[in-house]
């Protein structure tokens, strides 16, 4: 198989269950909120003990960083099955092997893990104290700005959808502008939320006949079509989150698959050379595509033309721009030759 091919099937794999591990976790979270106590809170101006009450604690996110350990072990355990056969000068066959038991990767797993999980939940901590605070500054009810932010009940699943939770800082915002749009009355900022891309377009024939007899919508329509717009914000933020970590982990557990190998004796880091591939397509970033192609040695970096350097791609070491979204990876080519006449060698 492939490279390419190989890295998209690992990725469409492990990446599902990242998906749906952050997904559960987040609805996880918005179902097990006690509604009258975060309404209690805010009516006290304890904006503090509201988001406490949310429970936004890092144990939610357990299933998130299993499912990235997964990643990490299947994309070793791929690597070793795409090296070469070699043998030994007795010919018997080498055997190639990858152990996720190894203390360096479990440690930076663990680290790059717990990391994720902390930004994950300082993030969304940014963005409940944002809609919270800016619903009681309005005057808004204690009860609908906490709906706002941990969703309403939907009749038909019995679970919470159209809140904030798992939504970035940057998100919520989107969500906070797209409502004062659809609560203004104003044809032009109507029209303006007709042009946001994550919208649910099976609200467009309603809006544009708000346009049309310059009426304002229903403050309970607004609600529901924010709440839509709120669940296709979290959808991509699951997406993106998914990818990135996703590959990461497979590019962190391909790399370390190589180094078992070398620790071991079976081959040597001279007999490695890593190649960077792009996924060649308009959607590569542009310092990925001059990096295309080009070769490192095992121990060595590639040096982005933005003055990052990066040991592979989705280096969790490299600037977030280097990284965030990256679909790029490593092709491990190793000199059977340069083996055999080493071991010939040393036999």
């Amino acid at each position: 198989m492939a490279y390419r091919d190989e890295i998209d099937r690992l990725l469409a794999q492990y990446g599902e269950q990242v998906r749906t591990a952050f997904l559960s976790a987040i609805d996880d979270i918005a179902n097990s909120v006690t509604l009258k106590v975060i309404v209690e809170r805010l009516e006290r101006g304890d904006v503090n003990g509201a988001i406490e009450a949310i429970g936004l604690d890092p144990q939610a996110f357990e299933r998130l960083e299993r499912a990235i350990a997964d990643a990490y072990a299947g994309g070793g355990e791929a690597e070793v099955g795409n090296l070469p056969a070699i043998r030994e000068p007795s010919g018997a066959r080498v055997i190639f092997r990858f152990g996720t038991r190894n203390t360096e990767g479990e440690r930076q797993l663990r680290e790059h893990s717990s990391t994720l999980v902390t930004r994950i939940v300082a993030d969304q901590r940014e963005a409940i104290r944002g809609a919270l605070s800016e619903g009681l500054a309005e005057g808004k009810n204690p009860r609908a700005t906490a709906l706002d932010v941990v969703g309403r009940i939907d009749r038909a699943t019995n679970r919470r959808t159209g809140g904030i939770i798992g939504l970035t800082a940057a998100q919520e915002r989107y969500v906070a502008s797209a409502r004062a749009e659809l609560a203004s009355g104003d044809p032009k900022r109507l029209q303006a939320f007709l042009e946001r891309e994550r919208r649910d377009k099976r609200f467009d024939r309603t809006i544009n006949a708000a346009i049309k007899s310059g009426s304002a919508l229903p403050a309970e329509l607004v609600t529901r079509i924010t709440g839509r717009y709120a669940d296709s914000l979290l959808a991509l933020r699951g997406e993106m989150l998914a990818r990135t970590e996703t590959m990461t982990a497979l590019a962190k557990g391909r790399d370390d698959a190589i180094r078992q190998q070398i620790d071991s004796g079976k081959i040597a880091n001279e007999d490695v050379t890593k190649r960077w591939r792009s996924a060649k397509d308009e959607r590569v970033r542009l310092t990925h595509r001059i990096l295309d192609g080009k070769s490192a040695p095992m121990d060595g970096f590639f040096v982005s033309p933005s003055g990052a350097m990066l040991k592979h791609p989705c280096d969790p070491s490299a600037p977030a721009s280097e990284v965030v979204g990256c679909r790029c990876f490593m092709v491990y080519e190793v000199d059977r030759i340069g083996v055999a006449v080493r071991k010939m060698q040393a036999a």
